[in-house]
């Protein structure tokens, strides 16, 4: 079931503090920007954070899951990881989880490439004037 519009705006209220928040549904689901990058899905009404090589261990160790998926018969892991209940009542854990997801989809952040327009005149050949 998609993330319902009451939930995803609660969402963006509670994470406003960090930045712009913005939400795109997305395969059932939702991503979570702030600024303009991703760094968080919402699952039903489940929300999972960004994680990378460098912030797993945190997830792990205080027992977090790893978003499930299942494609084509198998079933694989993304790289974000179920959000501790915690962040819903308290700040301070929601600035920590938030930094960790923060910092991971910024290392993890490829800029899309501008196309450059083609130019309405020929280019000058090289040697000729």
């Amino acid at each position: 079931m998609p993330p319902s519009a009451s939930h995803l705006d609660y969402i963006k209220d509670l994470l406003s503090p960090f930045g712009e928040i913005t939400t795109r549904r997305m395969f059932g689901g939702a991503g979570v920007y702030c600024d303009g990058m991703i760094f968080a899905i919402i699952g039903e009404d489940d929300l999972w954070f960004k994680v990378d090589d460098a912030t797993r261990a945190e997830f792990e160790d205080a027992g977090l899951a790893p978003f499930e998926v299942e494609m084509n018969g198998k079933k694989g892991t993304m790289s974000y990881y179920n959000a501790p209940e915690e962040i819903f009542d308290d700040h301070d854990a929601l600035a920590r989880w938030m930094t960790l997801a923060l910092a991971a989809a910024r290392r993890g952040y490829k800029p899309k490439k501008k196309t450059k327009s083609k130019s309405r005149s020929s280019p000058r050949k090289r040697g000729s004037r």
